[in-house]
């Protein structure tokens, strides 16, 4: 094979028992009598870690590269991919996990004193390159037979920005403090209070400030157990930033925070960075990102084969070259087409055929708990409602008084709705596998509509014969978002789908809610905090405001130019457009485009302007 390409092997979708060897009865090389393609028990002999016995191994010194490619068309189980890497990668990967494995090209440099974002889709190396900077692992330098010694790794990375992190890593000057991805698994690691949790953590005396800040008072004394997603993040970040270390890294700050949350957990960071620490963050929201970062990193590639990490770019540029898909330095196109925002003002919508009419309700849980008044609206049938708010805030309350789960204390509604309901934490303990678990749900499962409307745009070919148990948070989003829109519904209620989604498969799932409620003539209210998906998303907007926890107002649903203003505006907050890409930029607060906005009246849909 050419030095840049490299051919990978799946192994948890390689299934010998049920083929034939497609591949390698086909593969040219081996019908010449090479041995190209083999079974790793004959190239690795009883080698535990090289996979199943009878699992295939193919030779990269011998294979064909991508201009064949008849192994791949050949396996049944869609389990090989033969790439063609960038030429502008070096020779050797910075980590190869093994023969025909994922390899990581390049790693971020952390930088005393400033906060670098790292932006690239699931599956691209981010965890991996975190990994070796937390010394958890060693760079192999693509040697995963024999694996170089320290020495032969600070050699490699002499004379760059690495070099002396490394060199303080390997000499333990350096303390790492790592906020975890997924912060739903926190309470099967810890089972105590979460006062007790963040009080064995606090090595800087600051976690009562962090308390008050992040707002997460209520909770301290409960279990944590009990706390809910919004909750866990709040505590998981105040517990990484109380400790006292070197090179912080944050993976996922944003899922199941409101905006102000975000804001608030962006500047929090951006303090602790001044004080001469380093910080790493991996963020798929790009106006936190934006507003967080001093430096970027892009990381592109091929998910599950192989990732690239460029070196810093500044943030704006950075964000930019992502969505346009083509890295200017590195004359690199990473993606065929651009992720573009509108410039212009939201689209109008007219009144449309009503769905349902509500009137206004009151809901109330007990003297002194949290109660909602809901003003009087109506939702249309072939629109997008996106709803937008705080936590706790009684969004879910008004969902639960549409499907008559729970009634109202004050006005009559008796008219109930069949919904297909995503919830915002996807909990899926099945163990069945992903294909069976939506046709079980679908008459439609596997048809050409189906495949091209809804599991292509969420990319579930990958993972259909993969058990439910066995998924990454963002595939289990994708999945439970495949199956609300598999469901024959008078509302499609989806609650956060952009939790644990990278940028691309988030426009992606807007564009499947979209085309879907489009074609179906199907009405959909989305409960997200990600700007940007609302913005692409909705076609009006309902605002949710009052006191988390103690109270909540829900008002009728308006135009977005409205709905915008009025929930922004509670929050203090004002968005621009970047002049290049339109997409929406947080201003810095009490900067002068901040102000103008303010005095203004226009929170988000401002022209675009030149920095």
């Amino acid at each position: 094979m050419a030095d840049d390409s490299i051919a990978v092997v799946d192994l948890d979708r390689c299934q010998p028992d049920r083929c034939n060897y497609e591949c390698a009865n086909f593969c040219p090389p081996n019908r010449t009598g090479e041995e190209c393609i083999v079974t790793r028990e004959e190239r690795h002999g009883d080698d535990p870690y090289a996979g199943g016995p009878d699992q295939i191994s193919i030779s990269e010194e011998l294979c064909l590269g991508e201009t064949c490619g008849i192994c791949v068309e050949k396996c049944p189980f869609d389990a090989i991919e033969i790439i063609n890497l960038p030429q502008e990668l070096d020779e050797n990967p910075t980590h190869r996990y093994g023969e025909n494995a994922f390899g990581l090209y390049g790693l971020p440099a952390p930088q005393d004193g400033r906060v670098t974002g790292i932006l690239g889709p699931n599956g691209i190396g981010k965890t991996t390159a975190v990994r070796i900077l937390a010394d958890e692992i060693a760079p192999n330098l693509g040697r995963y037979e024999d694996e170089p010694g320290w020495e032969e790794i600070l050699e490699a990375y002499r004379g760059t920005a690495l070099q002396d992190y490394l060199e303080s890593m390997r000499e333990g000057e350096v303390t790492v403090a790592r906020k975890p991805q997924y912060v739903d698994k926190i309470p099967d690691q810890f089972d105590g209070a979460t006062n007790e949790l963040l009080a064995g953590v606090d090595e800087r005396g600051v976690v009562d400030d962090l308390v008050e800040r992040l707002e997460i008072g209520p909770v301290v004394d409960q279990p944590i157990d009990t706390l809910s997603g919004g909750e866990l993040q709040r505590v998981a970040l105040a517990a990484t930033l109380a400790r006292d270390a070197d090179f912080y890294f944050l993976d996922e700050i944003t899922p199941y925070l409101d905006i102000g949350q975000r804001v608030t957990a962006a500047r929090l960071i951006s303090e602790l960075s001044t004080e001469e620490r380093s910080m790493l963050v991996v963020e798929h929201d790009l106006a936190v990102l934006d507003l967080l970062a001093d430096a970027l990193h892009v990381a592109y590639g091929e998910p599950g084969a192989f990732g690239v990490i460029t070196p810093p770019k500044s943030t704006k540029a950075g964000i930019n070259e992502y969505l346009k898909g083509y890295l200017e330095n590195e004359n690199m196109r990473i993606r065929p087409e651009s992720i573009e925002f509108e410039e212009h003002a939201p689209r109008t919508t007219g009144h449309g055929e009503t769905l349902v009419e509500y009137p206004a309700m009151t809901k109330s849980y007990g003297t002194g708990e949290f109660s909602l008044e809901v003003d009087a609206g109506e939702i249309r049938r072939n629109e997008v409602l996106g709803i937008v708010g705080p936590n706790g805030i009684g969004k879910s309350t008004f969902a639960k008084l549409l499907t008559g789960r729970i009634e109202p204390d004050e006005g009559s509604f008796d008219v109930r709705l069949d919904i297909s309901y995503k919830p915002q934490y996807v909990e899926i303990d099945q163990p069945m596998r992903v294909d069976a678990f939506l046709r079980s749900i679908t008459d439609d499962f596997g048809s050409s509509y189906w495949n091209t409307e809804i599991a292509q745009p969420l990319q579930l070919e990958r993972i259909m014969e993969q058990s439910l148990t066995d998924l990454s948070g963002g595939e289990r989003q994708r999945v439970a978002i495949a199956a609300c829109l598999s469901k024959e519904a008078d509302l499609y209620l989806l609650d956060e789908p952009s939790a644990h989604l990278d940028v691309e498969q988030r426009v992606l799932a807007t564009r499947a809610i979209r085309r879907y409620t489009e074609n179906h003539g199907a009405t959909a209210m989305v409960i997200d905090h990600d700007i940007y998906m609302i913005d692409l998303l909705a076609d009006r907007l309902q605002v949710f405001e009052g006191e988390p926890a103690e109270h909540g107002h829900a008002g009728h649903p308006m135009g977005m130019r409205e709905g915008m203003n009025a929930f922004l505006s509670n929050l203090g907050v004002t968005f621009r457009r970047d002049e290049r890409t339109g997409r929406p930029r947080i201003n810095k607060p009490d900067s002068q485009k901040d102000r103008e906005q303010k005095q203004s009246g226009e929170y988000y849909y401002a022209p675009t302007d030149a920095e």
